[in-house]
């Protein structure tokens, strides 16, 4: 039935984005982890990306997480002379995060998990109503 096939792809959405949450979750807490010696690198921002993998039972693509990687971005440098990993210079590496992005992201991620679990919540009702059409 294609309903249940419509569950099994929305659930892996909602699986994929939930991972997507946690990764901008971890970037959003370490926006200000840097290190702890001089010149050593701070927090190094990570990003998700998405595959579509056939599921052959079901005969359809799901959606999957192919890897949780990182920004290569370069960092940036905060005078602060005091901090342990100032360099000769007073210079501090800071994380290639920046928060704006991530709560964008965020916000997005959150609103394809919703939709995922509108259509969820919206398949199990019709599966209900035809189980007591049925009766």
């Amino acid at each position: 039935m294609d309903l249940y096939k419509t569950l099994d792809i929305s659930a892996s959405g909602m699986r994929a984005q939930g991972t997507r949450l946690r990764v901008i979750s971890e970037n959003i807490a370490n926006a200000s982890s840097t290190g702890q010696t001089p010149g050593a690198e701070p927090f190094r921002r990570k990003m998700v990306t998405f595959t579509n993998e056939l599921d052959r039972a079901l005969d359809a693509e799901l959606v999957k997480v192919k890897d949780v990687g990182v920004d290569e971005s370069e960092f940036s440098r905060r005078y602060n002379p005091g901090h342990p990993a100032a360099d000769g210079e007073g210079y501090v590496l800071m994380p290639n995060v920046n928060s704006l992005i991530e709560m964008s992201d965020m916000r997005e991620a959150q609103r394809s998990y919703e939709a995922n679990l509108r259509v969820i919540q919206s398949s199990r009702a019709m599966l209900e109503q035809t189980i007591a059409i049925l009766r």
